[in-house]
């Protein structure tokens, strides 16, 4: 499959990825406006390649598919929500199949796993992110394997290489969720995954104001039966969330870079502190998989979770200190937010005085200011 722009371009042929975003997506003709137009359109007059919306999509859809693919490495399909992608990859599966699941990951996904198995169309086994042997063992068995790398919220970066390059059970899919890493500090694809997912909804968009997700393929079967999947189930993006995600994406690089070199500070000065007992974040040494961050990935990422001193009841006390990190769920966007994970309905596993900060774009010393404080008062150090 080609993966190029309107004009014939190419995500190589624009130089760097930084220069793939802004580029990527426009219609060149002359006359034509700078920026992708919103299509509130469901149908249009027929006699081109385009008749309905829900089967043919929008050029909204497409300008988005065309920036993912490109950063990708592959032919992308734009989706509702992350998980309206993800479930149309489990959508694949015939009843009977095995799916290889982390011990760490998305609670959507874990749950959307599990409901399967519960209706008697799969068997789940849970793998340690980090239990390189486990996954290769399950690449032989396995109908779906399912890597969430960097986890959520643990931080725990899989051995992709070692992964991608083991044997597979004929016709099982490999999965990846990038959407902690993005396509700029990891591409699955080029390691040997047959598919990578986004969830738009962050770090793609960046500004907590649109929902969408985006799957993103190397083989045209793949990329065929999941536009298919999206025709079918009605998983369709909206006209505005698309609008919205491409003007995001434009940014993307200099949003990424701003807010992983305050993570950074931020983790390490965590990671010190005398309110915390442990931090999590790929970029310490400390880290369990740091090597395997730092050999894997281009980029460390924006998320740091770490655990805070005494009990939840003190961990939601430092949530509810905080003056500029907003006390929010979701992550990826130029603000940052904090939540306690545990509190959240499926994740009660975890630590209960756990905390995943989203580090935004604001000045670095701010939002230190902002934490040590919430620290010093909500655990009483």
């Amino acid at each position: 499959m080609a993966f190029s722009d309107r004009s014939g371009h190419t995500a190589g042929d624009a130089g760097s990825v930084e220069s793939w975003l802004i580029s990527a997506g426009r219609d060149r003709r002359p006359g034509s406006p700078l920026n992708v137009q919103p299509c509130p359109a469901s149908n249009f007059v027929l006699g081109d390649h385009r008749a309905y919306a829900r089967d043919d999509g929008t050029p909204g859809w497409e300008a988005l598919e065309e920036i993912t693919g490109g950063l990708e490495g592959g032919a992308s399909v734009a989706f509702a929500s992350g998980m309206a992608g993800i479930a149309a990859i489990f959508d694949q599966l015939p009843t009977g199949s095995v799916v290889a699941l982390p011990d760490d990951c998305y609670q959507g996904v874990a749950a959307l796993a599990q409901a399967g198995q519960g209706r008697g169309r799969w068997t789940v086994c849970r793998v340690g992110v980090a239990d390189t042997a486990g996954w290769i063992e399950m690449c032989a068995v396995a109908d779906l394997i399912w890597i969430e790398s960097p986890s959520n919220p643990l931080l725990a970066v899989a051995d992709l290489v070692s992964i991608c390059a083991a044997p597979r059970k004929p016709g099982a899919i490999l999965g990846v969720d990038n959407t902690f890493a993005t396509p700029l500090n990891q591409r699955p694809l080029s390691l040997g995954a047959d598919m990578s997912v986004q969830s738009v909804t962050k770090f793609i968009g960046g500004h907590s104001d649109l929902l969408g997700g985006v799957v993103t393929v190397r083989d045209p079967n793949h990329f065929a039966a999941l536009r298919h999947a999206r025709e079918l189930l009605g998983a369709t993006p909206g006209t505005l969330e698309m609008f919205l995600a491409v003007r995001g994406a434009r940014t993307l690089a200099v949003r990424l870079e701003r807010a992983q070199n305050n993570a950074m500070t931020l983790a390490q000065r965590l990671a010190r502190h005398s309110g915390v007992t442990l931090t999590r974040y790929p970029g310490l040494p400390s880290h369990p998989t740091h090597e395997i961050a730092r050999s894997q990935l281009k980029g460390f990422g924006t998320i740091i979770s770490f655990d805070v001193r005494g009990n939840a009841a003190d961990a939601e006390a430092v949530c509810a200190g905080l003056q500029l990190i907003q006390h929010a769920t979701s992550l990826g966007a130029v603000e940052s937010t904090l939540e306690r994970r545990a509190g959240i309905p499926g994740q009660e596993h975890l630590p209960p005085t756990l905390l995943r900060l989203s580090v935004g774009i604001e000045a670095v010393e701010d939002l230190w200011a902002d934490l040590d404080r919430a620290l010093r008062d909500g655990t009483a150090v």
